[in-house]
């Protein structure tokens, strides 16, 4: 990526800051449109909220990428990264409600008019107030970790970590399916358990007959002796989220969880969870034979998590993430997919190539795979107007280091960035840039890391 179009891109996302409206941020609207159901008490409600994610965005696309057949080695962008709607409420002090609707990666590339959807549509009741509550319907109350289902509004980084996202539009709905769950607060354990039934893998983006197309989002590949997502009908998915929450406790209305508080908690979890699917894999034991031999889908995932003020009067903040993942998705699974992806397709889309080969274009990269995976992310938050009355920042870094059964070399993918809080998540800018790993066959056929590129992305964050 040229140095030129950064300094371009700083510009003019400077420019676009310094123009908007830093005027102070209606405390009405910091947490969403609320109506109060009984004057006299704020616990029963019903609130209506929204935010919205814009990116901006130059990058250093892999080898071999193509935009409408035409190889392009670079890409300067203009995206939707998220929008959502959220209506939520507690109608009585057992019975909630919660409904997102919105969409994902609206791009250059997208098809028109189509793409937004519901996310979570659940009611929940509560059996024992605060100690358990059973709920139904499409929704995300997932494991094996802290971060399999994110709260968009307060992501530390540019992106939650997606491989903590575990089987993203495979036999999910944006990682919600359909199905039962229960949650509540046993002391200081928090506790998050499901089962559901997952979508079929024909009615996933980028599925055909042959497996992967063009797209990369589903993570499908026609059945060969590496493992890959079934296509026989699915069995049903059972999970769970436990942390042990020594400090401040943290709301559970909803099924996803805070990426920072900056500083208004003070955070500290210990967390473990799973997840767990009869026969979601498949593959053949020999490439002769063609014997197909099914295998169970079983994650696990340990983590910490600690967010706290540093000086609650000056308002500095620290906030610090980690996790170990152990994921088996059958021999040698490997999935590629890139976030928002600029482009559409690689020169090798067609031949005798891989299914890895042909999605790894744009900005994707080998992020989920049997194998073992660890993650750390860290932020330090300055005091309260470090920049008058218009704000102060939040430099942050992560990294994600995996070992994967499928390619030769270890994977590694770094963000660093910082975040400018205008008005905390309310209206916040975010410059990060991303360097990811380009992984190919050598001449033995092992995948190994040959290159490594970067991506640089200004986002605008505005919510109420």
């Amino acid at each position: 990526m040229s140095l030129k179009k950064i300094m371009a891109l700083l510009i003019f996302g400077a420019t676009f800051a310094s123009n908007s409206a830093f005027a102070q941020f209606p405390d009405k609207l910091k947490n969403g449109l609320r109506y109060y159901l009984d004057s006299k008490d704020s616990s029963k409600f019903i609130s209506l909220s929204m935010i919205g994610q814009m990116w901006i965005r130059n990058n250093e696309n892999n080898p071999y990428t193509t935009v409408e057949k035409t190889l392009q080695s670079n890409t300067t962008d203009i995206s939707i990264r998220r929008i959502r709607f959220v209506l939520s409420g507690a109608l009585t002090d057992r019975i909630n409600f919660f409904v997102q609707f919105g969409q994902n990666n609206l791009n250059y590339l997208s098809s028109r008019k189509a793409g937004s959807f519901f996310h979570d549509i659940t009611a929940d009741y509560a059996v024992v107030k605060k100690r358990l509550s059973i709920g139904v319907g499409l929704n995300g109350w997932n494991g094996p970790s802290r971060f399999s289902n994110t709260s968009v509004a307060s992501i530390l980084v540019l992106d939650p970590p997606n491989f903590q996202e575990v089987t993203n539009d495979t036999y999910d709905q944006f990682v919600r399916r359909l199905g039962v769950y229960a949650k509540g607060k046993l002391g200081k354990l928090d506790y998050r358990v499901s089962a559901s039934k997952p979508f079929v893998i024909q009615t996933t983006s980028g599925f055909s007959s042959s497996g992967v197309t063009s797209s990369t989002t589903s993570g499908t590949e026609p059945i060969n002796t590496n493992s890959s997502f079934s296509t026989l009908p699915p069995n049903m998915v059972y999970q769970g989220y436990f942390m042990y929450q020594f400090l401040d406790q943290e709301s559970n209305f909803g099924p996803a969880t805070a990426g920072s508080y900056l500083g208004k908690k003070k955070v500290f979890n210990i967390g473990a969870g799973f997840y767990s699917q009869k026969n979601a894999m498949f593959h053949y034991g020999t490439a002769a034979a063609k014997d197909t031999i099914k295998q169970n889908l079983q994650l696990f995932a340990v983590d910490v998590f600690y967010d706290a003020p540093i000086n609650k009067e000056k308002g500095t903040a620290v906030s610090l993430y980690a996790s170990y993942s152990n994921y088996n998705y059958g021999k040698n699974f490997i999935k590629v997919s890139g976030p928002d992806n600029p482009a559409d397709g690689s020169s090798k889309s067609s031949g005798n190539y891989t299914s890895f080969e042909k999605s790894n274009y744009g900005n994707a990269f080998p992020y989920i795979g049997t194998g073992n995976v660890g993650y750390i992310q860290s932020a330090y938050k300055f005091k309260n107007n470090l920049l008058g009355d218009q704000g102060t920042l939040q430099p942050y870094l992560d990294l994600q280091f995996a070992r994967y059964d499928r390619l030769k070399d270890a994977m590694y993918v770094f963000d660093v960035g910082v975040n400018w809080l205008v008005h905390g998540n309310n209206s916040k800018f975010t410059f990060n840039y991303q360097n990811r790993p380009y992984f190919a066959p050598n001449s033995s056929g092992d995948f190994v890391q040959n290159a490594r590129r970067g991506e640089f992305v200004i986002q605008y964050q505005v919510m109420f």
